[in-house]
């Protein structure tokens, strides 16, 4: 396929895929048939789990946000959420068991923005990551969100003290314009003083996220981003091509995706690719750009596609072989307040509420898709072990209909599975493409809220 945009190419944005399946793909579980963490966790390895706590608030709500997360926290609602916290640690810790070793081989915490938390609610934060949960965050990969209106002296000590070692900013754009376009009250100066403290408390990694496709964005203020944040050289940057969803404020004021937008975006995408690759950094995925130099991230044995997920908080995923579960989700600011507020009165936290049960086949295809959207692309040895077979045995027609495209790299010989350039650009595209009929079909039945 031709590097150049062509209209009769598949559309390049149709699905931001950071997950498989879904939420939409997900429903209730009825009543007297709620799985038990217990009896689902029985079995499973539990030597290299992963550990995510949501916090879903934020000081405001950018114009492109379909997280599930809401404006403010008021009547002590902050101190609410976490007791709910406390007790769901609690009780996921007592499902894990002790038969077999439990060990969180990384964490995070997001949202939301997990520093609208004060310093005080923040150090809270860790211990019930460490002292529910049995994670070691001082010796393990860390990572926490922040936004430029929260990242405080205060907060940062809290966070550097209890082991971070990522910072994740929100930035979107440095010009002020871009923001307000894209429903971002922010001044540069005001996310310039952020990333300064940021630097200050010296955490290992820095990572910074631009949003490229906002209204009146070109090349040269797009330029003008990447510079700006090259300027304090992240170990790490994301750049996101800016979606329209339903519900969001752009989605409500009528915004929507063309042809020519499609173009823009990828044109804008291509450019920040090369600036990036130009200036000493290595692509990760479409989104994700590391650099070349940048300090190893400690014990990560973790991969997404065979190790399991503790998700704490009503925003949270979490993952076993056969299981993926969470909390009731959306979008609207009214129904996610509803929402926390259930979270939050909730004592039992010993069953799944809402999720949906993963059979081999939806296993597959969340490791072909998983692996395939990364830079490094998948070993079919690994695939081979896990299932049994050869990729091209379980997906002919899709992998067929990629290599088409131009989307495999065929340099890549035999024994790995890896996307072109022009593969990774169409990530969006390329990986709504390996869900089954099954998740399509309940995705488009979701009834948005």
């Amino acid at each position: 396929m031709s590097s150049s945009f062509r209209s009769s190419a598949p559309r390049p944005y149709q699905s931001y895929v950071y997950a498989y399946p879904h939420k939409t793909a997900y429903r209730p579980f009825p009543e007297g048939g709620r799985p038990a963490l217990s009896e689902r966790w029985a079995g499973e390895r539990k030597d290299a789990l992963s550990l995510y706590l949501h916090i879903p608030f934020c000081e405001v709500r950018c114009g492109f946000c379909n997280l599930f997360t809401r404006i403010g926290a008021p009547d002590e609602l902050t101190t609410r959420y976490l007791d709910a916290l406390d007790r769901q640690g609690t009780a996921v810790r007592d499902a894990l068991g002790d038969d077999e070793p439990v060990r969180f081989a990384a964490a995070a915490f997001g949202g939301g923005t997990p520093t609208f938390l004060t310093a005080g609610e923040l150090d809270r934060l860790c211990d019930i990551a460490e002292k529910r949960m049995g994670a070691d965050l001082r010796a393990v990969p860390l990572s926490v969100e922040t936004s430029p209106a929260t990242a405080t002296a205060d907060r940062l000590t809290v966070l550097a003290e209890r082991g971070a070692t990522r910072l994740s900013i929100g930035v979107q754009s440095f010009v002020d314009e871009e923001a307000r376009a894209a429903v971002r009250p922010q001044r540069r100066a005001d996310v310039e003083s952020a990333l300064a403290r940021i630097r200050d408390a010296r955490t290992p990694v820095l990572n910074i996220d631009l949003i490229y496709g906002i209204a009146g964005q070109t090349e040269r203020t797009w330029r003008l981003s990447l510079d700006a944040a090259l300027a304090w050289q992240p170990e790490e940057l994301y750049l996101y091509p800016l979606y329209v969803r339903p519900l969001t404020g752009l989605g409500r004021a009528g915004e929507t995706a063309d042809r020519a937008w499609d173009a823009q975006r990828l044109r804008l995408y291509r450019e920040g690719r090369d600036h990036l690759l130009s200036h000493g950094y290595e692509q990760v995925s479409m989104r994700m750009f590391r650099r070349s130099d940048a300090p190893p991230q400690g014990p990560d044995d973790y991969a997404c596609q065979t190790d399991g997920m503790i998700g704490l908080g009503c925003g949270a995923r979490s993952y076993t072989s056969t299981l993926h579960y969470s909390f009731d989700y959306a979008v609207d600011m009214r129904e996610i307040r509803g929402i926390i507020d259930t979270y939050t009165a909730t004592e039992d936290f010993s069953r799944a509420e809402v999720g949906r049960e993963v059979d081999e086949d939806e296993a597959r295809r969340r490791h072909l898709l998983q692996s395939l959207l990364r830079a490094e692309g998948m070993e079919v040895a690994g695939y081979r072990e896990r299932f049994g077979r050869h990729p091209v045995e379980d997906f002919p027609s899709e992998l067929d209909h990629f290599g088409s495209l131009g989307w495999l790299d065929e340099s890549a010989g035999p024994d790995r599975l890896r996307l072109s350039a022009d593969g990774l650009a169409y990530s969006d595209a390329l990986g709504p493409e390996l869900f089954s009929p099954a998740v399509r079909a309940d995705m488009a039945a979701y009834e948005l809220k």
